[in-house]
């Protein structure tokens, strides 16, 4: 099956990265730390974008976190580093832009919760406080609705009006419709209020994958906005992956998506770019882009007992990582580039074959020796204690003598 047409929507640009439009998907990340803590933010928002995260948001709740926003970015600059930063706010926001004007400036774009800007009468007054401040300063704004904080008037108000139905809703029909309902309004009012439409991305986040497909898809078919997708809370480990790249796999086979964030919970004292990694992984096999060369990798069985070919495919994909920023700066299309690594005979020289440049590891029983195919030919046969550096050798040679330099390089 091939990719849907990709959804038209309206291009937003948040500093040096358009969203929607004919502009590539982009990955999005958030950072963990107390944002007035500048240390530890200057070093996480610097790992999340080596990492490949196109844009990076930082929770701005307390008046130190605004403070402290125009010094993230001075010092992110001075090291090389213009990640678009994105404000989360909550709550408080309107309050901490006003005071904050540094800040507001500093922002490529502003998270808006229409949920908890404000209840009754004071939600229109702070919403487009917020809205004013971003129009002074040529921000995009997201309104990011979520389930977990929806505007409880306005669920209440649709509940009220679906029980006189003659067949009314079920409440998660109602539930979902409340969300795009709150989405599309806030979009509306931001309009009116002098935001156009090219600077308002808008979001539905809810935790469930089902709900997550049916709200974009009926979202998708009722405005043109930029759209970020998904999978609010999604959980640990390998839930969180399944269930994020479940949701979001789905939506974007059907070209709906401009933007995407994993939010994966990390574990104690995990690696924040996790999330970024597998948001890359997931557009990448599906087709959608290229951000670094993919590692064919044979899954084992009882022919491979031996975990060699295990260990060599980890060495190779950890190379890759560490080495592809210096081959991004260097190499045109070196992203693209695929990578086998296989076990035995039965698959091992055919996927060899397929990839750019593969090595087919023996097997059980299988003669000590590990072929090497470049561009689907047999290339140079590897043996002895040394063959994942002649294989790593292998392939910076292949990448410096098949991709062109960057005249900047």
């Amino acid at each position: 099956m091939s990719i849907s047409t990709r959804r038209p929507s309206i291009p937003v640009r948040v500093g040096s990265v358009t969203l929607g439009g004919d502009a590539p998907i982009a990955v999005q990340s958030m950072t963990n730390t107390d944002t007035a803590d500048v240390d530890a933010t200057v070093r996480q928002v610097a790992d999340l974008a080596r990492a490949g995260s196109e844009l990076v948001r930082v929770t701005v709740n307390t008046a130190e976190a605004a403070a402290a926003v125009p010094h993230i970015r001075d010092r992110l600059a001075r090291t090389g580093i213009t990640v678009p930063l994105i404000g989360d706010f909550h709550f408080n926001g309107h309050k901490l832009l006003r005071a904050h004007p540094a800040c507001a400036e500093g922002l490529e774009k502003y998270r808006i919760n229409p949920g908890n800007v404000g209840r009754g009468s004071k939600r229109d007054s702070q919403f487009a406080e917020m809205i004013e401040i971003a129009c002074r300063n040529q921000k995009p704004v997201r309104i990011g609705v979520n389930w977990g904080s929806l505007d409880q008037d306005l669920l209440t108000r649709l509940m009220d009006e679906n029980s006189r139905r003659p067949q009314p809703l079920d409440a998660m029909q109602v539930t979902r419709e409340a969300l795009i309902v709150s989405a599309l309004d806030s979009a509306a009012r931001a309009q009116e209020l002098g935001l156009p439409a090219e600077r308002i991305v808008i979001s539905c986040k809810v935790s469930g994958v089902q709900d997550l497909i049916a709200v974009y898809r009926n979202l998708a078919a009722r405005c043109r906005f930029a759209l970020h997708l998904g999978l609010t809370e999604a959980g640990m480990g390998s839930k969180g992956i399944v269930a994020s790249t479940a949701g979001m796999a789905v939506l974007l086979q059907d070209g709906i998506g401009d933007t995407i964030r994993v939010s994966l919970t990390p574990e104690p004292n995990g690696d924040r770019t996790q999330e970024v990694i597998v948001a890359q992984e997931m557009l990448q096999t599906m087709g959608l882009r290229s951000f670094m060369p993919m590692v064919i990798a044979c899954p084992g069985c009882g022919r491979t007992t031996s975990t060699y070919f295990q260990e060599l495919a980890q060495k190779i994909q950890g190379h890759i990582r560490q080495q592809m920023p210096l081959w991004r700066e260097r190499y045109v299309g070196v992203e693209e580039m695929t990578v086998a690594v296989m076990g035995c005979v039965v698959n091992g020289p055919g996927e060899s074959k397929h990839a750019n440049i593969g090595i087919s590891l023996p097997g059980t029983g299988e003669r000590p020796v590990a072929p090497v195919y470049i561009n689907g030919t047999k290339g140079p046969t590897l043996k002895g204690e040394r063959i994942a550096e002649e294989f790593q050798a292998l392939i910076e040679d292949y990448i410096a003598t098949t991709y062109s330099r960057r005249e900047s390089a």
